[in-house]
């Protein structure tokens, strides 16, 4: 009876993992791919919402210099922000907001345009775009004042910190203008006649 029983108890046992196994799901062969779609939860990028937002946010710096909103200046700027001014020099959200506020930095006229937004996600997008400044002025902090107009190209990279956009690196290089080459003087219309012809020599 001994064997018997075993053989039983042996099948008994058998029967109720295999029913484990069928009720838990679990793929016998572990090395068999997974039919799980991964492509179910993809993010959705608001590319329009963040273009407004960033937008925005460049056509408001010609209010910001004008008014000397430092606050501003503080709130748009990451703390850690990289900055590489059109002379190559490196500035930082302190210096910038200061130079605002106390008016080191101004201009009679500073436009904004050829905006264009690049959106790389929900929380990272950079800004490409041209100003045009009139009567620019920048104070050094040794008390020498530079002429800062003319036309800039710069980008700025825009990183989404604690649900708002932080300008966390910008750079910018003036445009060169070429002068242009004035027209040829033209000739006088007498000096395009032909020299009158010598008068015929005696003969000798």
């Amino acid at each position: 009876m001994k064997p018997i029983v075993f053989v039983a108890t042996a099948s008994l046992a058998t029967l109720i993992a295999l029913g484990q196994m069928g009720c838990s799901g679990t793929n016998p062969n572990p090395t068999a791919p997974s039919t799980t779609n991964n492509n179910s939860a993809k993010e959705t990028v608001d590319t329009a919402g963040i273009e407004r937002e960033l937008m925005r946010i460049e056509n408001d710096w010609p209010r910001v210099l004008k008014e000397k909103d430092a606050a501003a200046v503080r709130r748009v700027e990451a703390e850690d922000v990289v900055m590489i001014y059109r002379d190559g020099t490196v500035g930082s959200q302190a210096q910038d907001a200061k130079d605002v506020e106390t008016g080191a930095l101004s201009a009679d006229s500073w436009e904004v345009a050829d905006l264009k937004v690049t959106v790389l996600d929900n929380d990272a997008a950079f800004v490409s775009g041209r100003s045009i400044v009139k009567g620019g002025k920048a104070r050094a902090p040794d008390g020498e004042t530079m002429d800062i107009s003319g036309q800039l190209r710069w980008v700025d990279t825009f990183a989404r910190r604690n649900g708002q956009w932080k300008l966390v690196a910008s750079v910018s290089t003036p445009i060169k203008q070429t002068e242009a080459t004035p027209p040829a003087a033209k000739a006088s219309p007498a000096a395009t006649k032909a020299p009158p012809a010598a008068p015929p020599q005696p003969k000798s």
